[in-house]
Formats: structure tokens, C-alpha cells, sequence
């Protein structure tokens, strides 16, 4: 071996050991490095690829595996792709320019007019309305289910049932489905399973292993990890994500781009420890709410309170995450929001804002923000209440994140 194939393959490094835990894999996977051996993983910005020569071209827009338009392929968006499926123990992953845009990439590529789809009624507020409403002016029906009773999922199968999904924990309220439960009831009647894991991320929860057949990420949220930002993503198998999937995003287009892919490949160094620190914190906040006499409710999987509490253990790695909901005290939906409203305006270090997964906290309330577009019937069925305020914890000192709290509680 000459000289400069000695360091050309000192240099690439793409093919890591066998075996390395998730910690290492978040830091280290990607794409080989370029021949001047950067260690930061490169920043591709262009939209398409200089081909040497026709027949070349030819082959590479036939196979689709090389690079040839930013569209379809950018060697920064496949190093997240690569990172991302490899921390969520999956063959591959696809990248979309939001959260989304994954669950539309989703639909898209598995479903067709005539088709079912069972959904948790508590995920995201968005989610429903794509599901309930944009998809049904195009045939596909779904059934809105609880999240947490088996029974109900099971009896609304049908023989065009062709996907379950689920949000765990969910937003607002962390209520916590049983995966494995769910991926057996789903292959039971010749379905698939997605799990949107954006709340715990592959730090804390891996619905893959539970099996689950697709998993979904907002990487927006606590991939990214600093709030800077839109990012989604599809992990699964080759085969759903490669031969289903890719000629979906190819056609209509939702795709990431390469500067946001560099920004959450690099927040995903970051994942494991931000997750650990600031799921501590959050439990330390939940642990404080629920002593506080003003607060009726906490919601947070990992207080001994919390419904599914023993379940959520299992299935995130004993965290609880760091989101969490609380109910103001209120004798009437008025007064509640009044509660809640003086609670999020009386901060001076958090954020008013509707985000989560950040390093700097954010409280929001649901009911007028996130879930604002569904009626109050909808709001009620699913524990949304006007009191309802959400805390997404970040890296700040505990103390003062209960400090800031505590102005708006005490008034």
C-alpha cells in the first residue's frame, strides 16, 4: 500500500467497529470524511453534483444511490440519516425538512385512498389534523383511539387497517403507550406500527427494539437540541425506507436541507448527556409542582403518580424526559385560565414560547397554542384544560426554574 493510500485510509474511518454502545455511535457515525480529513463531518452546500461522464450519470440517476441532486441526496443529510438510524438501532433512516413533513412522507408512501389508520387522540395537535382532516379529502380514514386502553385499539381494527400510530410520552399530557403491546396488535392484523419518539429520542427510548416497525422524529425538538432549527425523520428498515419511502420524498420534494442537517448531526453529540441532565431536572421540578398547593396536577411519567409510571420506566431507560405538564388550581375553565395565563406571565427566565427539546426552558399553554385549532370537545376529550401549562426543561439551574415559577403561583 503506498504512502497516500496509507492515509486515505487512515482518513476515512467509515466502517466503525462492531458493538459500539449508543454514546459512541452518536459521536462517531457518518459518512467518511472528504480527502482533507476534516473531523467535524462537512457541510455540503449545493444543489447538484458534477457527474465525469455520461454513462456515469446515466447509472447514478438510474440506481439512485450516488449523489446527484441536493433533492434526493446530499452527503450532509445522509451522515444525519446514517447517524440517527444507527442510534435508533435501525437499517436506515430518511430525512425531511420538519416533523411534519415525516408524518406526510408517511402517509404518502404506505397509504391509499380506501385505507385505515388507528391513532392515539392525545398526539400532537397537528397530527390529528392531518390525520382527521387533510387525508380524509383523499379516502383515508382513521379512527382516533385512547392512548393508553388496548381494548379500544384492538376492537377499532378493520380489514383495511393498514398502520397504527402512536406519540409516547404524548404532548401535552406524557401519557405513555405500551409499544410492544401495540406492535403485536398491529402485526396481529397485517399492520405496521409508527412511534413518534421526538419526546424521549433514542437517548432515553428505542420503540424499534420494542418492535415497532417505523419510528418518526421532529428532530426540531431535542435532536436539534438548542432550538435553531426544523428537522424531521423516518427510521426503519431498509426496505420501508429505501424502496417505499425514497421515491415519495424524490417526487414530492420535503426535503431537508443541508445547513439543518449539519445543525442536528451536530446536536446529536450532544443527545445522551442533554437528555440525562435535563431529565433530572425535570423530575426535581415535577417532584417540587406536585407538593405546591396551587398546582392540582402534575403529569410527568417519571413521578411514582403518574398512571403509566411503571410502564414509561421499562420502556425509557428509568427517565422520565424533560417535558412536563401541570394543572393551575381553578373552580371554573375561566378562572384556571386566568391561573394559568398569570403563572406563564409572571416568568422572567423562561421562555414563552411553543417549542421543547431546547437548553433553555419553555412553558406554553396548550389549550390556546399547540391544541388551539381543536374544539373544546376535542380539548376535553383528550385532559387538555384550560389550567393546563407546559414546561419544557432545559439546562438552566433548578432553582431558578422553580424561582420563576413560583412568582405566578404565589399570586
Amino acid at each position: 500500500m503506498s504512502a497516500g493510500d496509507e492515509e486515505a485510509a487512515r482518513l476515512a474511518r467509515a466502517e466503525l467497529p462492531s458493538g459500539l454502545r449508543p454514546e459512541t455511535l452518536a459521536v462517531r457515525t457518518a459518512m467518511a470524511p472528504s480527502q482533507h480529513g476534516e473531523n467535524s463531518e462537512g457541510l455540503f452546500l449545493t444543489s447538484t453534483y458534477v457527474q465525469p461522464d455520461a454513462a456515469t450519470s446515466a447509472r447514478r440517476f438510474s440506481e439512485m444511490q450516488d449523489f446527484t441532486y441536493s433533492r434526493t441526496s446530499n452527503p450532509t443529510v445522509r451522515s444525519f440519516e446514517m447517524r440517527l438510524a444507527a442510534m435508533e438501532g435501525g437499517e436506515a433512516a430518511v430525512a425531511t425538512s420538519t416533523g411534519m413533513s415525516a408524518i406526510l412522507l408517511l402517509i404518502m408512501g404506505l397509504l391509499k385512498s380506501g385505507d385505515h389508520v388507528i391513532c392515539s387522540r392525545s398526539v400532537f395537535g397537528s397530527t390529528l389534523s392531518l390525520f382527521g382532516k387533510e387525508f380524509a379529502k383523499f379516502g383515508v380514514e382513521t379512527t382516533f383511539v385512547s392512548q393508553t386502553d388496548l381494548a379500544e385499539w384492538r376492537a377499532a381494527l378493520r380489514p383495511a387497517t393498514k398502520l397504527l400510530f402512536a406519540e409516547t410520552p404524548t404532548n401535552p399530557l406524557t401519557d405513555v403507550c405500551d409499544i410492544a403491546a401495540l406492535a403485536d396488535l398491529a402485526h396481529g392484523a397485517g399492520a405496521l406500527l409508527t412511534v413518534d419518539n421526538t419526546y424521549c429520542s433514542p437517548a432515553l427510548q428505542r420503540p424499534l427494539a420494542l418492535g415497532a416497525d417505523l419510528v418518526m422524529h421532529a428532530g426540531t425538538k431535542f435532536l436539534d437540541g438548542q432550538g435553531r432549527v426544523m428537522a424531521g425523520a423516518l427510521c426503519g428498515s431498509r426496505s420501508l425506507i429505501v424502496d417505499v419511502f425514497g421515491p415519495a420524498l424524490r417526487t414530492a420534494g420535503m426535503t431537508l436541507a443541508p445547513f439543518n442537517a449539519w445543525v442536528v448531526l451536530k446536536g446529536l453529540e450532544t443527545l445522551n448527556i442533554r437528555m440525562k441532565a435535563q431529565s433530572e431536572s425535570t423530575l426535581t421540578v415535577a417532584r417540587w409542582l406536585e407538593r405546591h398547593p396551587a398546582v392540582a396536577r402534575v403529569h410527568y411519567p417519571a413521578l411514582a403518580s403518574h398512571p403509566q409510571h411503571d410502564l414509561a420506566m421499562r420502556q425509557q431507560s428509568g427517565q422520565g424526559g424533560a417535558v412536563l405538564s401541570f394543572d393551575v388550581r381553578g373552580d371554573t375553565p375561566d378562572q384556571a385560565r386566568e391561573a394559568a395565563f398569570r403563572v406563564i406571565d409572571s416568568t422572567r427566565v423562561l421562555s414563552i414560547a411553543t417549542n421543547l427539546g431546547d437548553t433553555k426552558s419553555i412553558i406554553t399553554h396548550p389549550a390556546t397554542t399547540s391544541h388551539g385549532r381543536l374544539t373544546e370537545v376535542q380539548r376535553q376529550q383528550v385532559g387538555i384544560g384550560q389550567g393546563l401549562v407546559r414546561l419544557a426543561v432545559g439546562l438552566e439551574h433548578v432553582d431558578d426554574i422553580t424561582d420563576d415559577l413560583q412568582r405566578g403561583l404565589l399570586s
